[in-house]
């Protein structure tokens, strides 16, 4: 390309941001799995792809769809639930001519910069590029100050685990085509967010099952603030900042909100909804002790998981995703999809972690040894197949969407999604300072 290319963000609040495309291209290739270990794990399909943004280098307007993707999906050549590779590379690789490398869904065959990381065998997953240093380092820098002088996240003595975490080095894996360091931000104050509510309401640090939904309900409030008397507006409006997980949920959606649109804060809205009844759902069935069935477990699991995540991909990349388009039910099902799989990736990677921190943790390898009866490696080896599953299911009907839909800002919506879940990976498989593998194999 000729220069920089410049995409308008409209202006949500007094410190609007200004977007540029990103200094370099990230070459995210989806390719054989040797490039990480000898051992050798499933050959990948293509996928939805990169960074590279929009031909035309702006931001895409609100639209009506293309079509009605269910009605279309019926009359296409799709509707087998697993189409052919020929019907894959065709639909990943996108229109061809001048102008048009930016809609393609398929990444470039260069192979990946080899990284440490542990190999799961068997487990379907595309490795990627080692995250941009220089991005790395001044996203951590900033979101350490953020967490220090701005919020106050955490006390002294949690500093390593703060450090350990990463959040800088998976921001950046997660989000290759963020225009800017700020627009990196946005997403990377909200997963310091979402993490602290996590660990001090439902785990590591003082969390607890009991009382769990008057605590999240609050701390919602700094998302989805509350709408009342005069008497009592001031009152609530201190609330916010009497712990750490509420200062930090308030102030990482007051810079959101400089960033995304009405639609894209009312979609985080409702996705951070979602995330809470997860967590109400695993701390009920702690309270009681019930171990669920391995498709309640999964149930859970669609709600309590990473979606809220990878669908700020276009507010992150400095575009939107129409409302109408994100609510399209095949939409829908490619981001649970995405979200389920991602999310038992956690669950593999963090299964050994777990065991080892005090009471039962209720993970899919444990759900499936207890309710199918197998011993834990087999149990392990199965949830792989879980997971698998769920990823071919995700590429397949992203696939699909993008035949039926091809509108500019779905493919980059759906190359986005994911991007956001091979980073996800990425971060699990070289974070030794949090997780280690089982020895199964």
């Amino acid at each position: 390309m000729s220069g920089p290319t410049h995409y308008a963000v409209p202006t949500r609040g007094p410190q609007a941001l200004t977007v540029s495309a990103p200094p370099g291209e990230a070459d995210d290739c989806r390719e054989d799995d040797a490039v990480c270990a000898e051992e050798s794990t499933e050959n990948c399909a293509t996928a939805p792809a990169d960074d590279t943004e929009l031909a035309d280098g702006t931001t895409p307007a609100a639209e009506s769809p293309c079509c009605e993707v269910e009605e279309a999906r019926e009359e296409s050549a799709l509707d087998d639930p697993a189409p052919t590779d020929n019907v894959l590379e065709r639909v990943l690789g996108g229109p061809t001519g001048l102008g048009t490398a930016g809609l393609s869904l398929a990444r470039r065959a260069q192979p990946p910069v080899p990284a440490p990381c542990r190999v799961i065998p068997g487990l379907y997953y595309h490795p990627v590029p080692e995250p941009d240093p220089v991005r790395v380092a001044e996203v951590s820098r900033r979101i350490k100050d953020w967490a220090v002088d701005e919020v106050k996240l955490y006390p002294p003595e949690w500093e390593d685990q703060f450090d350990g975490f990463s959040l800088g080095r998976y921001m950046v894996a997660c989000h290759p085509d963020a225009p800017t360091i700020e627009h990196l931000m946005v997403a990377t104050r909200l997963m310091a967010a979402e993490n602290a509510v996590d660990d001090c309401y439902c785990e590591d640090h003082g969390g607890s099952p009991v009382g769990l939904g008057g605590r999240l309900l609050l701390a919602h409030t700094a998302l989805d603030p509350v709408h009342t008397t005069e008497e009592y507006q001031a009152t609530w409006a201190d609330s916010l900042h009497s712990d750490a997980p509420r200062r930090a949920y308030r102030s990482a959606m007051d810079y959101f909100l400089q960033a995304a649109s009405a639609s894209q804060a009312d979609r985080f809205r409702h996705d951070m909804a979602r995330l809470h009844l997860g967590y109400l759902a695993e701390a009920a069935w702690a309270q009681t002790e019930y171990v669920p069935q391995v498709w309640e477990y999964l149930a859970m699991r669609q709600f309590n998981n990473f979606r809220p995540c990878p669908t700020i991909t276009d507010t992150v990349g400095g575009y939107e995703l129409p409302a109408d388009l994100h609510a399209q039910p095949a939409m829908q099902r490619v981001i649970a999809l995405a979200s389920n799989a991602t999310t038992i990736v956690n669950d593999l990677y963090s299964y050994t972690k777990e065991l080892a921190s005090p009471g039962r943790h209720m993970n899919l390898p444990v759900v499936l040894a207890d309710r199918e009866d197998l011993d834990e490696r087999e149990a392990y080896l199965k949830a792989i197949k879980v997971h698998n599953d769920l990823m071919r299911a995700f590429e397949s009907e992203a696939a699909a969407l993008a035949l039926v839909c091809p509108l500019p800002q779905v493919a980059r919506f759906l190359r986005g999604v994911a991007t956001w879940v091979d980073g996800n990976h990425h971060w699990h498989q070289t974070n030794t300072y949090r997780y280690g593998l089982p020895d199964f194999w």
